[in-house]
């Protein structure tokens, strides 16, 4: 058994020993959110939570891989049966299971930034965009416009209008790339990043016995750099946690 009293402060050991129930972590750089966090897990375990039970999501592998071996070398082997990573890796982990019910085969390819730009670029070409000169927004700018759009879970019109006003007078053809570059993607069976969060999102939207799975599968969601999340990652957190409800967001409110 871990001496927790022993090395954990005061507000650390409220948090690890909680209720279950939703529970927000707030405090500064260095006060130690993250060693709350990890130690929430394996208090969770030796209460007897399985370790295939819990989900441990944060925004880079780097963090993710430092929680889970912080976690192993309290737990032991049992931490191998957490799920454990980033938000995309978490996505594309459940969208493998489940690509048919969105339109993919499960062997899809994750595009990376630049090909993901190329096969903007090709649908630009394709939408039969091809004499507006050096006015009409770069692929690289499209690409962005088409990214935040996802990510702030807003219409393409509205990001443009507001965020790129000087390319508005060609809100027509960027709305027809941005349809052909989402055509396009799906027969050739691939996604961005992007839409490792969406169709996460949609999947649970869409289909309720999915949603119903893994809101009952997953009975603590605990939740690293809580700060980060955008729109998308939030709705798909409630998604996954709506049923038990018990989610630990740790953040900095700075």
């Amino acid at each position: 058994m871990i001496d927790y009293t022993g090395e954990l402060n005061g507000e650390q050991y409220r948090v690890v020993t909680a209720d279950a129930g939703p529970l927000l972590v707030i405090a500064g750089a260095g006060s130690g959110k993250t060693r709350a966090l990890t130690y929430r897990t394996a208090w969770l375990i030796e209460q007897g939570v399985s370790p295939d039970r819990i989900l441990l999501v944060t925004f880079t592998n780097k963090a993710a891989r430092s929680m889970l071996t912080r976690v192993e070398g309290l737990v032991g082997d049992r931490a191998g049966m957490v799920w454990g990573g980033t938000f995309h890796h978490i996505g594309n982990r459940i969208l493998r299971r489940h690509a048919r019910l969105i339109g993919y085969d499960s062997n899809y390819s994750i595009l990376d930034r630049e090909d993901a730009q190329q096969l903007v670029a090709s649908a630009v070409v394709e939408s039969g965009i091809t004499s507006r000169g050096e006015r009409f927004p770069p692929s690289a700018v499209l690409m962005d416009m088409i990214s935040l759009a996802a990510n702030t879970d807003t219409s393409l019109e509205t990001v443009v209008r507001k965020r790129y006003p000087g390319a508005f007078t060609f809100l027509t053809d960027i709305l027809k790339v941005a349809f052909r570059y989402r055509i396009r993607k799906q027969e050739l069976n691939v996604m961005d990043f992007d839409d490792l969060l969406v169709k996460w999102r949609d999947l649970l939207l869409e289909h309720g016995d999915v949603r119903a799975e893994y809101a009952r599968k997953f009975e603590h969601i605990l939740v690293d750099e809580y700060q980060d999340t955008n729109r998308i990652q939030a709705a798909i957190l409630n998604l996954m946690a709506s049923h038990h409800g018990n989610i630990m967001g740790v953040g900095d409110d700075s």
